[in-house]
């Protein structure tokens, strides 16, 4: 099974580039299931339905997203109507939405998707990352009723991400951490049979400062004086992802590739045999 994850649309320009890039990308490379974050892709704060719905048109199987989900606040109302839109599984009870779905696959597998949000330098007051990946997993293990296992990791601390990926190593097939939109080199199969990297990146104009218009970021920093909003960069677009082929008999993953497309980053391409 061939997994693609892409990391963070930001914007017009970014989630344009995945709505161009992605089937052809599903048609070469034989892609079985694809996963996107959708948290910027409305103005770089947020998701509305209709973007969410030409993400799955173009070829997502699931939206994620994370701490900006309820920006554009008609995803409050939306989330419920769809069942391949997926906000932080470890909000409090009761939150509109969910937080992981089991989908089938283009080959028949079963698919559980999780997307699940750190607590270091974000929201504290969240439930549990760890306890919310324990009932998960425990809801639907790999290899009884789940063929690979799929987990969206929102965080800012590596320490996190890279804690998270060993908990659950040799129970998942894929952690990918998503939120600070520069994609890492630490790709790799952990020990237990995992595919991990602390963070994809995200789909967006790399000339920037993770995706906004660096000039207002810049200048708070050196002057500490907001002079208006933060604006999304709109030059040339890097798509980011992960690549992730899957045993069809542990659900484990057997080999992990980087993908980098754009103008700006070196280019990375999925290797398969």
């Amino acid at each position: 099974m061939r997994l693609l994850f892409l990391g963070d649309m930001v914007g017009r320009n970014g989630r344009n580039a995945v709505w161009k890039k992605l089937p052809t990308l599903i048609e070469e490379y034989g892609f079985d299931f694809v996963v996107v974050n959708g948290e910027n892709a409305a103005g770089g704060f947020g998701i509305t339905e209709e973007i969410y719905l030409r993400t799955i048109e173009a070829g997502a199987d699931v939206v994620t997203t994370g701490n900006h989900v309820w920006d554009q606040r008609e995803a409050l109302i939306f989330c419920d109507n769809h069942e391949r839109f997926l906000r932080p599984a470890n909000f409090p009870s009761g939150t509109p939405g969910r937080g992981s779905g089991l989908y089938l696959a283009k080959n028949g597998a079963r698919v559980l998707v999780s997307n699940i949000m750190g607590r270091v330098f974000m929201h504290p007051d969240l439930d549990d990352p760890f306890q919310a990946a324990e009932d998960e997993l425990a809801a639907c293990p790999l290899g009884e009723q789940a063929d690979a296992v799929v987990f969206d990791f929102h965080a800012e601390a590596t320490s996190e991400k890279q804690c998270f990926g060993h908990f659950v190593d040799g129970r998942a097939s894929l952690v990918v951490g998503t939120h600070t939109h520069i994609p890492t080199a630490d790709y790799q199969i952990l020990n237990g049979g995992t595919a991990y990297m602390s963070d994809v990146g995200m789909c967006g104009d790399y000339d920037s400062s993770i995706g906004m218009d660096k000039e207002e970021p810049l200048q708070r920093f050196v002057n500490k004086i907001p002079k208006g909003r933060f604006e999304v960069a709109d030059g040339p677009v890097t798509v980011c992802g992960v690549a992730v082929e899957i045993s069809d008999r542990t659900g484990l993953a057997e080999k992990i590739s980087p993908l980098r497309i754009g103008a700006r980053l070196q280019e990375a391409l999925p290797v398969f045999e």
